[in-house]
């Protein structure tokens, strides 16, 4: 299923710093950045279980938010896309 992953992390202070770059580094790992603090991630269940605990262990629930978008399977209808950086096929070869 496609998950779009938001974040806000405050930045006024270097722990804040230390949990954007944190965050950053662990939506890399699950899917392709779309925009600065959005990342679309092609997730099954446990995976979004699994992505959903490491970044709430790293953000501070008082100062920083974190959204999670579950598109499900039909995704390829309700994204539209105008402008550049064109988004790469999930689903392709990840070799090119």
């Amino acid at each position: 299923m496609l998950v779009l992953i938001t974040y806000d992390v405050n930045t006024e202070t270097n722990a804040g710093k230390t949990r954007l770059r944190k965050v950053a580094k662990q939506c890399v790992n699950y899917g392709q950045r779309v925009q600065n603090s959005v990342f679309e991630c092609i997730l099954d269940a446990a995976q979004l279980r699994q992505v959903r605990s490491i970044l709430e262990n790293i953000i501070d629930k008082d100062k920083d938010s974190l959204r999670f978008y579950i598109l499900g399977n039909s995704y390829k209808n309700k994204v539209i896309h105008i402008g550049v950086k064109e988004s790469m096929d999930m689903n392709g070869p990840l070799i090119f």
